[in-house]
């Protein structure tokens, strides 16, 4: 593991936090590495033990504060961490089964894009410091090669980031070239199985996965749902599966980017529930975006991200728009 180990420590602790975008992408790299060093020592139980690895990273880096590889994490305010009351993993698994319903009412089959071309989106950013209540609005935009074999682009806070091509074998989750997209199942518990053992399967019960797999599991289909472009019937899946999660819980009365109120579904298993979670509307159970939250290179300002997704698309070259 000494490829990641150098990976973690080149990253510099005084510079400027990442915001979720660009802290995907280190994400990705990351495992993206990791990937690369089981290809090197064969196959086996190393591609495990490495989705392992990046989810201890997670946590450690929660614990230490970097933000390179903060995860989408929460802890209920009262009791042990991992755990709630069947109340509330009830209203979570309400909000989420009504979001599968309400996104297989909208979803049409979409185009599949080429392993050539690039994926589009553009996403609104507000951010609010917590102190003195200043708001900046950004809009960051990304071209994202399909086959990870040309340079991305995107935009971080309005500044400009090249992701360089993956190498042989590389890729990224969730993945953007639509045969490895269409090859997950839509069932939740075997999407849920195909995840937490790395494209293979897990004859594990999604109640006796342990706490690390379960947040996994939870982690990584939230990452999934970023995707602009699924094939359809699987976003819905992706919804119906995280609220098998065990440890996912609602958090009512949050805002999201436009002002509206919404309810958040953030993972008790580790952390602050009030640091990063998705927004649902209350009724309809659309989904509305994000929430995040940033702490300053100085550690002296927390800011507080809102965002949602305006537009996206299929193209053929960077910069090129739907």
């Amino acid at each position: 593991m000494n490829d990641e180990l150098e990976l973690l420590s080149e990253w510099d602790a005084d510079a400027t936090p990442l915001t979720g975008p660009a802290r995907d992408r280190a994400r990705h790299r990351l495992l993206n590495a990791m990937a690369h060093a089981d290809q090197r020592a064969g196959a086996g139980p190393g591609r495990r033990h490495a989705l392992r690895l990046a989810g201890a990273a997670l946590v450690a880096t929660a614990v230490t504060g970097s933000a390179i590889l903060l995860g989408t994490d929460g802890s209920g305010g009262s009791g042990a961490p991992g755990t709630s009351t069947p109340r509330v993993e009830n209203a979570a698994a309400t909000v989420l089964n009504g979001a599968a319903a309400w996104e297989r009412e909208q979803e049409k089959e979409p185009v599949a894009p080429r392993d050539d071309q690039f994926i589009y989106s553009k996403r609104i950013i507000k951010e609010t410091e917590t102190k003195t209540g200043q708001v900046k609005t950004y809009t960051d935009e990304m071209w994202d090669s399909v086959d990870v074999s040309k340079p991305s682009l995107s935009m971080e806070l309005g500044r400009e980031m090249w992701e360089e091509p993956a190498g042989k074998g590389g890729g990224v989750w969730p993945p953007r070239k639509w045969s490895e997209l269409k090859k997950l199942p839509h069932e939740p518990e075997k999407l849920i199985s195909v995840i937490v053992s790395s494209g293979g399967s897990d004859d594990r019960s999604i109640s006796d996965l342990d706490e690390l797999n379960r947040y996994e599991a939870y982690w990584l289909l939230g990452e999934l749902l970023k995707n602009p472009v699924l094939p359809q019937g699987l976003r819905p899946a992706a919804y119906e599966a995280l609220a098998l999660v065990p440890g996912v819980k609602t958090i009512p009365g949050v805002k999201d980017s436009a002002g509206r109120t919404g309810v958040g579904i953030a993972h008790t298993g580790r952390g602050s529930c009030k640091s990063k979670y998705l927004i649902f509307d209350p009724a309809s159970y659309e989904f509305l975006g994000f929430r995040d939250e940033r702490i300053s290179a100085s550690g002296k300002k927390k800011y507080i991200q809102l965002s949602h997704v305006v537009d996206w698309g299929i193209v053929d070259r960077v910069r090129q728009l739907p």
